[in-house]
């Protein structure tokens, strides 16, 4: 149980239904006996696009929460197939936006907003994010991207590992891909796969990021793409490469998982202080 994970950092805990085109169900963690109004963090849980995790990610809230002094919004966002692209990225950007507009009541503070994702969750916070700079707002001023897929069109089984049996398989990538983007043509959409070569959109402008890759990951690569993109506008806060690690490393609840989930809160406490 994710629950039982890191149990030194406690929250108080809140269900919300937050509305959208699709409702989205959520978890609000605030700090045990917090006072005033707080930043906002926004998460999107991983699963492939096709599993409803939110609870996975509770440890990682908890820390957050404690450590950045935040309010901790773990969102249940829709899955595949039964809601295919483009609808998820599309409701995590609305889920934000409301965030946003709704501060006021709620105890937290729109001006200190930041996002964030493991997995496919990082991609769909990615995805937030674009459509943020398309929109003109809301302003975020952190995303963290956790081990992102960030490019679609090239299919699983030609990215690679230094792991013999690495934990996503190309059987694994294709069931993840045609579920979400049942239409290969589709993968080419930046909110898919915005470290394709493919994507030319201006990023000037989009919220500042802290990427974080696994080293064993198929995933790496295209995480570190994205990387060098943010960087050429000014964008990468930072990148951070876990040595050693496969993708989903922080499903054990060991020291590394501690240490990288404490430099995701730094960076957010850093990037929302008054």
């Amino acid at each position: 149980d994710p629950r039982k994970k890191l149990p030194d950092f406690v929250t108080e805990v809140e269900g919300i239904i937050i509305p959208s085109t699709i409702p989205a169900r959520a978890v609000i963690h605030r700090p045990t006996g917090a006072d005033g109004t707080l930043p906002v963090h926004v998460n999107f849980h991983g699963g492939g696009f096709i599993a409803g995790q939110a609870e996975m990610d509770d440890p990682l809230c908890r820390v957050i929460a404690n450590r950045a002094g935040a309010a901790v919004i773990d969102v249940d966002y829709a899955i595949a197939p039964q809601q295919p692209f483009p609808a998820p990225p599309r409701q995590a950007f609305e889920v934000v936006r409301w965030v946003a507009a709704h501060a006021s009541g709620n105890g937290w503070d729109a001006a200190r907003l930041t996002i964030g994702g493991q997995s496919a969750g990082g991609a769909l916070a990615a995805a937030a994010a674009r459509q943020a700079l398309r929109e003109g707002g809301p302003d975020i001023r952190l995303q963290v991207l956790h081990y992102p897929p960030l490019d679609l069109t090239i299919p699983a089984s030609q990215k690679k590992s230094p792991l013999a049996k690495p934990l996503l398989r190309p059987w694994m990538g294709e069931v993840f891909d045609s579920a979400y983007v049942p239409d290969p043509a589709q993968r080419r959409d930046p909110l898919v796969s915005p470290a394709a070569s493919a994507d030319g959109e201006d990023l000037t402008g989009i919220a500042p990021a802290v990427i974080i890759t696994a080293g064993n990951d198929i995933l790496r690569d295209e995480g570190m793409r994205y990387a060098r993109r943010l960087e050429r506008v000014g964008a990468l806060v930072e990148l951070i490469d876990v040595p050693g690690a496969d993708h989903a490393y922080d499903s054990a609840a060991d020291e590394r998982t501690r240490e990288i989930y404490l430099r995701i809160a730094e960076y957010i406490g850093q990037h929302t202080r008054a």
